[in-house]
């Protein structure tokens, strides 16, 4: 007798650790994501929408070459790690995700979307996923989802993206507004991430990431990483401006850097460096109404701007910097 309680109580408190593994060591990274893989330029990405603090620490992974991971749920975050590590080995999508479903004892309470390089994809949806919850796997994507108000998200979040066109970064992000259209996550917003790798790896990191924004708090987090999206974006149009200067296309240049300060018109910074661009290229007269503005709302632009020439980043004659300093 005194065995078999002995049996019982070494079953039992097994019971509890396993339970306390898998449900409550693991955050709870409740929430609905896309998996995608631009089939032209072979970007590959992952967005997430979380009433989670900082979802994007835990559940969006990628790497350029090799695919892309969204593992939520009660998140087991060795899954974006180990998933990428296996692609790289050679493992298809459908083939990483089974070896690491089987190899784990949570799986039941475990969410899953993997795409890889080849635009292979597979998702997974454990069996005790907290309603509503569900995936849809399409070309070159996967949409998932759990905890959700009701089982339209994934459903909308597909459309959504099957029938937008443009980059594969604003594709992602229709398919969160989709999914919070129609009722998103049943506790509401919070945190929103959208990683976007490059489809061939350089082996230069700095490089292979196309994008990585993230917003850890925020009670509109969608809206306000489609901001951070376009402020990325003019960002580009200035470097691409900056580069034009550099090869003397000026009206390049010029076009570049008004497209920017269209997006983006209260930004000094924008208008700071296209000045400069300005007067470096011998445009001082388009560059100085530039500079007033500029020092008007700010002084702090002119302080900065008497320390470039020492460092070789405003090349103007000693006249021509004296004017620009007087506006």
């Amino acid at each position: 007798m005194k065995k078999s309680w002995i049996i019982f109580f070494l079953v039992l408190l097994s019971g509890i650790e396993l339970f306390a593994r898998t449900k409550f060591s693991d955050q709870l990274a409740n929430t609905y994501s896309i998996v995608a893989r631009d089939p032209v330029t072979g970007e590959m990405g992952v967005a997430v929408q979380s009433h989670w603090f900082s979802v994007g620490t835990l559940v969006s992974w990628a790497a350029a070459g090799v695919g892309a991971i969204a593992t939520q749920s009660f998140v087991n975050v060795s899954f974006g790690p180990n998933g990428l590590a296996l692609l790289k080995q050679g493992k298809t999508a459908p083939e990483a995700l089974d070896i690491l479903i089987n190899s784990d004892e949570g799986r039941d309470v475990r969410q899953l979307a993997i795409i890889d390089a080849q635009g292979n994809v597979a998702a997974y949806t454990g069996k005790k996923c907290i309603s509503a919850a569900g995936h849809i796997v399409g070309d070159n994507f996967s949409v998932q989802a759990n905890m959700m108000l009701n089982e339209k998200v994934w459903p909308a979040m597909a459309k959504a993206y099957h029938e937008s066109k443009g980059a594969l970064a604003e594709r992602m992000l229709t398919a969160l507004e989709a999914a919070q259209g129609v009722g998103g996550d049943i506790r509401g917003k919070q945190s929103a991430v959208i990683l976007v790798v490059n489809g061939k790896a350089t082996g230069k990191i700095w490089e292979d990431k196309r994008l990585d924004l993230r917003v850890d708090d925020h009670p509109e987090p969608i809206k306000e990483i489609k901001r951070l999206y376009q402020l990325f974006r003019a960002y580009e149009y200035m470097n691409a401006g900056d580069l034009a200067v550099e090869k003397n296309d000026i009206q390049g240049a010029l076009k570049a850097y008004s497209t920017a300060e269209a997006m983006f018109p209260d930004n000094l910074e924008m208008k700071y460096w296209q000045a400069i661009s300005l007067a470096n290229v011998g445009m001082l007269e388009q560059a100085l109404p530039l500079f007033s503005l500029i020092f008007k709302k700010d002084e702090n632009w002119r302080i900065l701007t008497e320390r470039l020439p020492g460092v070789g980043l405003l090349n103007v004659k000693d006249d021509d910097l004296k004017k620009i300093l007087a506006k």
